[in-house]
């Protein structure tokens, strides 16, 4: 059977070579680098955002760039290192003008989201943003849990997969502590994150 690192190779080949992709023609014109996700592919937490911005698709790395720098403060206030994580998004190239994810997109690399789960298999999967956390509470049968982020953030949800039991848990984006968001209503959810390891 291959590893996962053969598997995560095969991901990246199929995303990078995706004509039929929706976000491909763009990606081409601005020498955008598909951003297939970064980390421990045998990690316990897996982090899912929504789309690249253009730091992440000019280097190809996920949350690079402000939002990366609070996602890495938020992280080390719990005392988790970033290599310690998988952290991706739902869609894989950027979307032009850092607009929100169109269905379309989604519905086109959610696959290859759904494949690295699996390869993965993370005890916790916390979701950065509302389009993340609607895509994977649906996928995993919560949708009768699903409210508005401001409503359910930071709380814990359970859930059965194909590989055991895991535990989703809806975060803000770390965009919004950019804009101006209170840093610590993100702080107390990554701690309710933080008590959910090894649980």
């Amino acid at each position: 059977m291959e590893n996962r690192t053969e598997q995560m190779r095969k991901i990246k080949d199929e995303i990078v070579a995706a004509k039929d992709s929706p976000l491909y023609g763009y990606r081409i014109k601005n020498k955008y680098f598909p951003v297939i996700g970064e980390g421990r592919y045998s990690a316990k937490i897996m982090f899912i955002g929504e789309a690249p911005g253009r730091n992440e698709a000019e280097t190809g790395r996920p949350f690079c760039g402000a939002s990366g720098r609070i996602l890495d403060e938020l992280l080390a206030s719990i005392g988790i290192d970033r290599k310690e994580v998988y952290i991706t998004n739902i869609v894989k190239d950027r979307p032009p003008e850092n607009c929100d994810p169109n269905p379309n997109e989604i519905e086109f690399y959610a696959p290859f989201l759904d494949r690295q789960i699996e390869i993965i298999k993370p005890e916790v999967i916390a979701t950065l943003g509302r389009f993340s956390m609607a895509y994977i509470m649906k996928k995993f049968g919560l949708e009768s849990e699903l409210k508005s982020i401001s409503i359910i953030h930071g709380k814990v949800f359970s859930a059965a997969t194909s590989y055991g039991n895991v535990k989703i848990i809806p975060l803000y984006h770390p965009a919004v502590a950019v804009y101006g968001t209170n840093k610590e209503i993100l702080k107390k959810d990554f701690k309710a994150l933080s008590g959910l390891i090894g649980q």
